[in-house]
C-alpha cells in the first residue's frame, strides 16, 4: 500500500468502466437485471455477429430467406401477436414505401440529415416502424462498433438491439395523445441541451404527434427550427392537417402510402409460411381487401383467422380457408354475390328475397351484403372498361364478371351504382336493416326495367322524325281585326287605369265579366255572360269617375263584344295545349308513357302583391 493512500485507490485508477457498462447499469437500475443466459462463445470474425449473437424476439425473419419453420417458444413466454412478432427490423423489410426509403438512403449516404422528419399515413403502414428505423439507422455502429450511419442498420450491435427493445437510453418515445401540454414539451427543451450518453445521436419519437395542444406546438418552434446537432426528432401522425403549418414548415415530411392489396396477399402468404400455416389463396385475398391498406389491421385479422382455423381443424391441421375468412369477416360467398344481381337483372323479385334470407341466415349483415354487391358492379365496370378478360383470383369468377360486362351497358351499370349506393346509406341508418334491404334491392329490381334516358331521348327523336309536320290553324280568328285589337287595348288601359285609382273590385268585375263591344270618350257599351246576373252598372260607374275624372254612360247589351280577358286567357291555354299536344317530341313522350298527364303551375300573385281578379267577384 503505498504511504498516505487509501489501500483501493489505485484499483479505482485502473478499472474505468467503459460507456456500454455505464448505459447498462443505468437500464439495470431503471428496469431491473436482466434474465441471466447461459455463456455463448465469443465470435472469432466480425462477419460471424450476426449467426451468434442472440435472437431478439422482435426481429423478423428476412423475406429474401424464404420459408422456415415455425421457431420453437418458450412455453412460460407470452404470445406475441403477429403485427408485433413480424414488425420490419430493416428498411428492406418495410413493404410498400420505397419512395420513401431511397430518399432516406441517398440522404444518408450524401450526409444531408435533415433534423426532423414527419411521417404521416392512414394507420398501420409503418409510420412507427420507419421511425424506430430511422432511429437504427441513425445510431447504429456496426457489428465491429466503428460502423457510421447506413441505411442497412446491422441489428446486431448494442445500438441496434437497444432500439429494437425499446431501451435505449438516447431513443425516446413519446405518445403525444398523453402528453399534450406545455409541461411535456418543457421537459423535451431541456433534455435537448444534454449530449446523447451512449449514442451517436439523441433521438426523440412523438407519435401521433397532432394531439399536441396549440400552446405545446409553440413552445416547440424554436427547439424544433434550430435543435442542438446531437438531437433529431421523429414525428408521426394520422392526421397531418390539424399540424400548423409551422410545425410543416420545419419537418422533412414522407407521405407513406397505403400497401396495394396484391402486395399486402404476398407479405401475409409469407408469414403464414414462417408460422407453419397453410392458406388458400382466396383466403388471403379476402384478408388484404378488407386490411384496405394496412399491414397492422391485415395481420390482426389473419391473426384471428389462423386461431379460427385451429378451433375448426384440430391440433396439426392449421389451414386458414375462404369459407373460414368469410364467416369470421361476415362477407357474402362471391357466388351467392352473382346469384343476387343475376336475380335482379333477370327481374325475379322471389329468388332475391330468397337469396337475401339466405345470406342473412348464415350472418351476412345487410350493410356487407349491400357493399360486397356494389364491390362487384365495380369490378364489373372496371372489367367493362379495361376489355377483354376480367382479372379474378379464378377462372370461373373471370367468367362471371365478363358476362356481366358483356351483357350491361354502362349506363346500366351507372345507373345500378347510385341505386345501390343510395341503399346502401340507406340501410346504415335504417332501424330495421333487413327490411331495409331487402327494399333497396327490390327498387334496384324495378328501375331495371324503366327505359334508360338516353335510350328514351333517342326512341322520342325517332318518333318525332316519323311523326306527320303539325297542322297549321288560321291564326285570323284568334288575332281579330284591326279594330278589335284596337278596341281590346283601349280596353286593357281603361282597367289599369282603374286598378291604378284602387278601384280593385271593380277592375276584377271588368277582366272577369266585361265584354266589350264598343268604347269611346265617356261611353262604354258591353255585354256580359248569361250567368252574371248580378247588377253592376253602378259599381263600374262610381269606379270610372273617379278613375278617369270624367262622367261616363254605360250600355249594357244582350250579346256581342269582345271575349272578356279572363276568357281570352283561358283560350289562349288552349289553344297552347293544344299545340303543344301536336309537337312531336310530345306525342313520342305520351307514347312511351301513356298515362302521363299535363300538370299546369300553380297560378302566382302579381307583383304589385295584390290578386287581379276572383271567379266569385
Amino acid at each position: 500500500m503505498p504511504d498516505g493512500g487509501l489501500p483501493w485507490a489505485d484499483d479505482a485508477e485502473e478499472a474505468k468502466p467503459s460507456a456500454a457498462e455505464l448505459e447498462a447499469a443505468g437500464q439495470n437500475a431503471l428496469f431491473g437485471d436482466p434474465v441471466p443466459v447461459p455463456d455463448e462463445p465469443k465470435p472469432a470474425k466480425a462477419g460471424e455477429a450476426s449467426t451468434t449473437a442472440p435472437k431478439s424476439p422482435t426481429t423478423a425473419p428476412s423475406a429474401v430467406q424464404g420459408a422456415v419453420n415455425p421457431p420453437e417458444t418458450d412455453p412460460a413466454t407470452p404470445y406475441r401477436v403477429l403485427a408485433r412478432k413480424y414488425r420490419p427490423q430493416t428498411f428492406s423489410e418495410l413493404i410498400g414505401q420505397e419512395p420513401m426509403v431511397r430518399t432516406l438512403a441517398n440522404a444518408i449516404r450524401r450526409d444531408r440529415l435533415a433534423h426532423a422528419f414527419l411521417m404521416t399515413g392512414v394507420r398501420g403502414v409503418g409510420k412507427t416502424s420507419t421511425a424506430r428505423l430511422i432511429a437504427k439507422a441513425l445510431n447504429c455502429i456496426g457489428p465491429d462498433g466503428q460502423g457510421g450511419p447506413t441505411i442497412d442498420p446491422c441489428g446486431v450491435c448494442e445500438p441496434c438491439l437497444a432500439i429494437a427493445e425499446g431501451r435505449h437510453i438516447d431513443v425516446i418515445e413519446m405518445d403525444a395523445a398523453s402528453h399534450t401540454g406545455v409541461d411535456d414539451v418543457r421537459e423535451i427543451i431541456e433534455a435537448v441541451r444534454y449530449s446523447a450518453v451512449s449514442a451517436r445521436y439523441k433521438i426523440y419519437i412523438i407519435d401521433e404527434v397532432h394531439m399536441l395542444s396549440r400552446n405545446a406546438f409553440n413552445a416547440l418552434l424554436k427547439t424544433l427550427e434550430e435543435p442542438p446537432a446531437h438531437v433529431k426528432f421523429l414525428f408521426a401522425t394520422t392526421e397531418v392537417d390539424k399540424l400548423p403549418v409551422t410545425v410543416l414548415s420545419r419537418t422533412q415530411r414522407f407521405d407513406l402510402r397505403r400497401i396495394p392489396a396484391q402486395l399486402l396477399q404476398s407479405h401475409f402468404g409469407w408469414v403464414c409460411e414462417q408460422e407453419g400455416v397453410e392458406a388458400e389463396t382466396e383466403a388471403l385475398a379476402m384478408i388484404a381487401g378488407a386490411a384496405e391498406g394496412s399491414v397492422r389491421d391485415g395481420l390482426s385479422i389473419l391473426d384471428q383467422a389462423i386461431a379460427h382455423a385451429d378451433m375448426e381443424g384440430g391440433e396439426g391441421a392449421t389451414a386458414v380457408t375462404a369459407k373460414i375468412v368469410r364467416g369470421m369477416l361476415g362477407l357474402a360467398d362471391k357466388s351467392a354475390q352473382r346469384r343476387l344481381l343475376g336475380h335482379i337483372l333477370e327481374g325475379d323479385a322471389k329468388a332475391l328475397l330468397a337469396a337475401i334470407g339466405e345470406q342473412y341466415a348464415l350472418g351476412v349483415e345487410p350493410l356487407a351484403l349491400m357493399r360486397t354487391l356494389m364491390d362487384l358492379v365495380h369490378r364489373v365496370t372496371v372489367a367493362q372498361v379495361g376489355g377483354g378478360q376480367a382479372d379474378a383470383p379464378s377462372a370461373e369468377e373471370s367468367s362471371a364478371l365478363t358476362d356481366f360486362a358483356q351483357r350491361l351497358t354502362p349506363g346500366q351499370l351507372h345507373r345500378l351504382w347510385q341505386l345501390l349506393l343510395k341503399g346502401h346509406d340507406e340501410v346504415r341508418i335504417a332501424p330495421d336493416p333487413l327490411a331495409s334491404a331487402q327494399m333497396a334491392l327490390l327498387r334496384v329490381l324495378h328501375a331495371a326495367d324503366m327505359p334508360d334516358p338516353g335510350s328514351l331521348v333517342k326512341r322520342m327523336e325517332e318518333l318525332a322524325r316519323s311523326a306527320p309536320a303539325p297542322s297549321q290553324s288560321d291564326s285570323t280568328a284568334s288575332q281579330g281585326s284591326a279594330p278589335e285589337s284596337n278596341l281590346a287595348d283601349r280596353w286593357l288601359s281603361l282597367i289599369e287605369v282603374v286598378e291604378r285609382g284602387g278601384h280593385h273590385h271593380a277592375a276584377s268585375i271588368m277582366r272577369l265579366q266585361v265584354r266589350p263591344i264598343a268604347m269611346s270618350d265617356g261611353e262604354l257599351s258591353y255585354s256580359r255572360d248569361k250567368r252574371y246576373r248580378d247588377e253592376v252598372a253602378a259599381v263600374l260607374r262610381d269606379a270610372l269617375i273617379q278613375a278617369t275624372g270624367k262622367r261616363w254612360t254605360l250600355d249594357e247589351q244582350q250579346a256581342g263584344g269582345l271575349p272578356s280577358l279572363v276568357e281570352q286567357d283561358e283560350e289562349r291555354s288552349r289553344s297552347a295545349e293544344a299545340a303543344m299536344r301536336e309537337d312531336p317530341l310530345v306525342k313520342a313522350a305520351f307514347a312511351a308513357f301513356p298515362d302521363a298527364e299535363f300538370v299546369e303551375e300553380e297560378e302566382r300573385a302579381p307583383r304589385g302583391g295584390h290578386t287581379n281578379w276572383s271567379k266569385s267577384a
